[in-house]
Parts: C-alpha cells; sequence; structure tokens
C-alpha cells in the first residue's frame, strides 16, 4: 500500500510538470523561471494598448461640407507713373500728365484738368500707363486753365507724339482721328476700349488716345449741350501706335 501511495505521487508530479511545460513553454522549468514568466505575462497583459489609426466615418448624403476658403484676390495693377508729354508738331512740350483712377472726363479726371495739366485714367474704367499694351487715354482742357491742348485738331496722322515715364521715352506715331460723343454710350465706350473703337477686343500693342473737347465746333454748328461737369458733347481723339522707346 504504501509503495502505490508513492507511485501515485511520482505521476501527480510528472502530471504537474507537463501541465507547467505546455502552458508556458516546452522543456523543463524551474520554479523560479515559471514564477518571472507569469510575471512578464501578467506585465504584458496589463501594459497599456497601442492607438491604432481610425479610419475617416464616411460623411452621410445630404450633410453639408464646409466649403474651402477662397483663393487670394491678386493685387491689382502698380499705380501708373506720372508723365511728361511733348508733341513737336503744335509746339507742345513737358506737360505734366497725371494719373488717377477713374474713366475719362469723370469729375475727378476733370479737376486734374483744372489745374492746367493733362489727366490719365486707368484702371477697371480707365486705360493702362505709359507703353503698356492696351489703351494710354490721355484728357486735357482746349480752352480753360490755359489750353494745354488747344491745337491738338492740327496733329495729323504721322506726328510723333512723346511720352516720358521714369527713365524711358515712349514714342508713339499717329494714326488716326476720332469724335467721340458723350451722348452715346457706345461711343464712350468705343473711346475708352483697350483697343481704340473696338469694345471687347483683346489689345496686342500699346496704343494712346489724345483727347481735348470740340467745344468751337460744337458751338458753331448750335450744338450748346453741356453734361453735369461743363463738358460739350464732342470730344476730338487723336488715336497713336508705340513706335519705339528710348532711355530718357
Amino acid at each position: 500500500m504504501h509503495r502505490a501511495r508513492v507511485v501515485r505521487s511520482a505521476v501527480a508530479a510528472v502530471a504537474v510538470g507537463l501541465l507547467v511545460g505546455c502552458s508556458v513553454v516546452s522543456g523543463s522549468r524551474s520554479a523560479a523561471d515559471v514564477s518571472t514568466s507569469v510575471s512578464v505575462s501578467m506585465s504584458v497583459s496589463e501594459a497599456p494598448k497601442q492607438t491604432q489609426t481610425q479610419t475617416p466615418t464616411p460623411t452621410p448624403p445630404g450633410t453639408a461640407v464646409p466649403a474651402a476658403a477662397p483663393a487670394a484676390e491678386p493685387e491689382p495693377d502698380e499705380k501708373p507713373r506720372t508723365a511728361e508729354l511733348a508733341i513737336p508738331s503744335i509746339g507742345l512740350s513737358d506737360l505734366r500728365v497725371v494719373p488717377y483712377e477713374g474713366t475719362t472726363d469723370d469729375r475727378a479726371g476733370t479737376r486734374i484738368q483744372d489745374r492746367g495739366v493733362a489727366a490719365s485714367p486707368y484702371g477697371k474704367r480707365g486705360g493702362v500707363g505709359p507703353g503698356e499694351v492696351g489703351n494710354y487715354l490721355v484728357t486735357a482742357h482746349r480752352l480753360s486753365a490755359g489750353g494745354p491742348l488747344r491745337d491738338l485738331p492740327s496733329v495729323d496722322v504721322g506726328d510723333s507724339v512723346f511720352v516720358t515715364a521714369g527713365d524711358t521715352v515712349y514714342v508713339y506715331k499717329i494714326v488716326e482721328t476720332r469724335t467721340t460723343s458723350f451722348r452715346s454710350a457706345r461711343s464712350l465706350a468705343e473711346q475708352r476700349a483697350a483697343v481704340p473703337g473696338e469694345p471687347g477686343e483683346k489689345p496686342t500693342r500699346a496704343m494712346i488716345t489724345l483727347s481735348t473737347c470740340a467745344t468751337p465746333e460744337d458751338d458753331a454748328a448750335g450744338n450748346f449741350w453741356r453734361d453735369a461737369l461743363g463738358n460739350p458733347e464732342h470730344r476730338i481723339d487723336k488715336i497713336g501706335v508705340l513706335a519705339s522707346t528710348r532711355p530718357a
């Protein structure tokens, strides 16, 4: 009977050893090894889990999606430089041309002309600067404020117009004479177009429009109409094309 107890104890010991070996690692292990393995296993199980990358939840149909920020508006073009105008064929020299944002012969432009100098509108309703592709618009009085453009009607096709701006002289050649009516929106649009006389046309070269009032001609024809700023109905316009440039 004592021998049977010994056999049963031995079998139990072997069973325990096999059980411990399967649950941890193959082969025999000491008590210290088992204790260490258990501690490591517990430490791993108690360690914080790593955060997993979340897949964005699709936006349900009909849900408004915030619009992207609008693109920045382009900066406006730099203000054209003040220039000096000369037309040798009529003895005109050193006429100051002051740029302003607006349109031909508006209130701001008339105030500039009233100082005895020329005005040059630029921007969405005006023209461009000296030498730039488009229509360089220059207006001045014919009779009042010293009448700087009193002899403009005498300028002929082929005459040269010199515009000095900064360190450059722009030489324009007159190619055409036009008449603008202040009582016709179409006529005004033709005068102020990027290509003179052709509203909507894309400009490909630098041009100039020199404009002054046709007061003597209108009065002689019995046309005494005036706008709120005292402008007569018609303007005399001389159109030129940039022919060359040179250092000032």
